[in-house]
């Protein structure tokens, strides 16, 4: 390099300066002369009208590349600014959440009895003098500390030391073991706290985690570029920088200049800015937080669970797939470009394991969130290019599947149900968007062409389980001719394994074949492990720490002399359907509609909605009746909603009960209500009499109690003792473990080949005869 000489006069800075640049002109070029710059006053051989050249090219090069750098910057910034934001906001979260947290470790710490550090010493403390001198829980033991442990008559150091790394080992467990519910019926400061501070992230949206994902890639793409594209910022920098950092400066400078473009086409500026407002709003109100976390309290407990570190387990919240599936799940992209609604980790998995596995079952227990998985994919794929989709659903779901489909994503949908069905069938082939439409309506369609349909949705699939049936060859023409097709159904082998395999064959028959061609010819463990490319399932328990308590009460009750005369009647005519309902069928007396009344005037009194199920419509009536003109009369009373009330009407029946300010019964059909509608309004569920099939309480149970339930839920079935709830309550026990073996994820190692389910004519001519038999009479054995 030339040395510059300051002592110089007149031109000669100018000249130096010029003669650097001529000289990193004649490396840059290659150009080979003897001629050097002599001193500091002269140019040699290299004329001073190149330097200036030169000089003026780089100029103009350099503006456009200062432009590009600072737009770079600019957009570094943003990010980052974006990212500190929402740094900010999780933190509010956590400070929020730590004196919550720690109370509810303290108040479990307070429930262990002192004795339970004897397990964790092998029984080597004595602790009786503890207990003597009042530290008589583990809680306590941790407040007195080291020297109160002293003071105790017959305690010294090394028992204080075992004493306390034990109690250490319990209170670091229940740290990370207890969950914090948020009361929404008693906010207390902290809570409200809390609750505010999650209100300013989920109010912020999809938008803003979209905006932080793509904050994250765009620092770690346009720092590295920066630092390298420093010398392009400036004219003199670039002039004197050496060919290497040049040539890197203008490889950055070409990189930055496309990510900007990129950014500015795909709206990212905008988004980066909107998101650190949204961050930085906070919440209008505590009253605001808390009406908007009973609205969508599923989506401030995901955050909760992600920001707390207490995310289920990997392993249940992939349903216990094998490794070689779960990780081709993990690594299938979702594009939520067409989502409104942020994803859980579970249902994350659950898109990705549909678009991986392309023909799938998707079985998680009611209340987790099949609809948004499902419309996850229908999301993804449209962002993809595909235009045509199809859910096929009952009647009384249609309603909420439009609304979902509306109100989480930015796809057209469809109503293909009714009168006008062909039309709107024409009009859904000709403009595309998601097709909804029921299982009846779909037999009258013509089945599409091959690669039209980009996903067909079958909810509620285990509708389709009969292969003999019309709706079901209906859904399997169709299933054939699409690439993807999703099953939902929480219930997929109501009675037999057999009729989960008929769903698997639409789907794969290599699988189904794998099956064999008895019920459960293997056991529980190897019929989940060859089922597991086309189903997968999660259970409440394993992904939803959350949810609040869910309490069962089996009430049994004594008949009346007016119930048990009714009985007899019914067994003596040898008539089943007659004998699960004969309790109500002479209300002046009825034990369980006394019990009934003592329920819902209870759940009056604590301002609680109450859900009654039964099977029958005119046991339904009865409660009515009793309920309309009894001391409960001042609580309004809905329905009831039944098999033939219509789709749209079942809806509406369910939002009004959710509307009623203060306590409400609504009556409904379990059959009819245990499937598609959410009633997370209520906080007590009355079933009037065991039903045939497990699937079907379960279901009933889980429309209240799923993800965005705030508070408790009791459930009371009302049971007669003597008789048939007897004997039924025995082998719906059964049918559950037989569920809980093969569906579920259970402790059971392998199930019996045989313990299948008897069907339900034979289930009731079994208990007829035995009822006939135990009250001593002779009956024809109808059912």
């Amino acid at each position: 390099m030339v040395q510059v000489g300051v002592s110089v006069v007149g031109d000669a800075p100018r000249k130096t300066v010029c003669c650097l640049a001529a000289d990193r002109v004649r490396r840059s070029a290659h150009v080979r002369t003897s001629a050097a710059c002599s001193g500091a006053t002269g140019v040699g051989r290299v004329r001073w009208e190149d330097a200036r050249t030169a000089i003026k090219g780089w100029g103009r090069v350099g503006r456009g590349e200062r432009d590009t750098v600072a737009g770079g910057a600019r957009l570094y910034e943003a990010a980052q600014a974006v990212a500190g934001d929402h740094s900010r906001a999780v933190e509010a979260v956590r400070a929020a959440l730590k004196p919550i947290h720690d109370a509810a470790a303290k108040r479990e710490l307070d429930a262990i009895p002192v004795a339970r550090l004897q397990d964790l010493t092998e029984g080597r403390l004595r602790l009786g003098n503890l207990e003597k001198s009042g530290l008589t829980t583990v809680g306590r033991v941790l407040e007195a500390g080291p020297y109160r442990l002293r003071q105790v008559s017959g305690v010294g150091q090394r028992t204080v030391d075992q004493v306390l790394a034990a109690a250490r080992r319990l209170s670091e467990a229940a740290h990370e073991t207890v969950t914090v519910h948020i009361d929404v019926d008693r906010p207390e400061p902290n809570t409200t706290a809390l609750v505010m501070a999650l209100h300013v992230l989920v109010e912020a949206g999809p938008d803003a985690r979209r905006a932080v994902d793509t904050a994250a890639a765009l620092s770690g793409r346009l720092g590295p570029l920066l630092a390298d594209a420093r010398p392009a910022a400036g004219r003199f920098r670039m002039l004197l920088a050496g060919q290497e950092k040049r040539s890197r400066a203008l490889a950055a400078v070409g990189e930055i200049r496309s990510l900007v473009d990129e950014a500015k086409q795909a709206g990212l500026p905008e988004l980066l800015a909107q998101a650190s407002v949204d961050l930085l709003r906070g919440s209008s109100s505590d009253i605001a937080a808390w009406v908007d976390f009973e609205i969508r309290s599923a989506e401030y407990y995901s955050l909760l669970a992600e920001i707390s570190g207490r995310l289920p387990d990997a392993a249940a919240a992939e349903g216990f797939l094998p490794e070689e599936i779960a990780e081709r799940v993990r690594a299938q992209q979702l594009d939520d470009a067409h989502r409104r609604v942020s994803l859980r980790g579970y249902q994350a998995f659950g898109a990705r394991f549909v678009l991986a596995q392309r023909r799938v079952i998707l079985g998680d227990e009611m209340g987790l969130g099949k609809t948004i998985q499902a419309i996850a994919v229908l999301a993804h794929l449209a962002a993809e290019g595909q235009t045509h989709f199809m859910v096929v659903c009952p009647a009384s779901v249609i309603v909420n599947w439009t609304r979902e489909i509306e109100a989480r994503s930015a796809l057209r949908v469809m109503v293909l149900h009714g009168p006008d069905r062909h039309d709107a069938f024409a009009d859904w082939k000709g403009r595309g968007g998601v097709g909804v439409t029921t299982f009846d309506a779909m037999r009258g369609f013509p089945t599409p062409g091959g690669g039209e349909v980009g996903l067909l949705v079958v909810d509620e699939a285990h509708s389709v389980k009969n292969p003999k049936a019309r709706r079901s060859q209906a859904i399997a023409e169709w299933t054939e001719r699409c690439e993807r097709s999703l099953f939902m159904t929480g219930t997929p082998m109501e009675n037999r394994v057999v009729e989960f395999r008929n769903l698997v064959g639409m789907l794969d028959r290599g699988v189904a074949d794998s099956l064999g061609a008895r019920d459960a010819p293997v056991g529980s463990v190897a019929f989940r492990k060859a089922v597991a490319p086309v189903y997968l399932r999660r259970n409440q328990e394993d992904v939803l720490t959350e949810l609040p308590s869910l309490q069962q009460t089996d009430e049994w009750e004594k008949l009346s002399a007016s119930d048990e005369e009714a009985y007899r009647e019914a067994v003596r005519a040898g008539n089943f359907m007659a004998m699960r309902r004969a309790a109500y069928m002479r209300p002046a007396e009825s034990a369980k509609l006394g019990r009934l009344r003592e329920i819902v005037r209870e759940a009056g009194e604590n301002g609680q909605k109450t859900v009654v199920f039964s099977y029958f419509k005119d046991v339904l009536g009865v409660v009515k009746d009793t309920l309309t003109a009894g001391p409960t009369g001042g609580t309004p009373v809905l329905g009831p909603l039944t098999g033939s009330v219509p789709a749209g009407r079942r809806q509406q029946l369910v939002d009004d009960f959710s509307a009623v300010s203060g306590p409400a019964v609504l009556l409904a059909q379990i059959q009819a209500a245990g499937v598609g509608l959410n009633m997370q309004a209520a906080s007590v569920i009355i079933i009037c009499e065991p039903q045939i099939k497990p699937t079907i309480e379960h279901q009933a149970v889980a429309r209240a109690h799923r993800m965005g339930q705030v508070r408790p839920v009791r459930v009371h079935r009302l049971l007669a003792t003597g008789g048939v709830d007897e004997r039924m309550v025995k082998m719906l026990a059964d049918k559950t473990r037989l569920f809980d073996a093969y569906a579920r994820r259970s402790a059971v190692a392998e199930a019996t080949p045989d313990a299948v389910d008897v069907s339900n004519t034979e289930l009731a001519r079994q208990i007829v005869e035995e009822e006939q038999a135990r009250l001593g009479m002779a009956g024809d054995g109808r059912g």
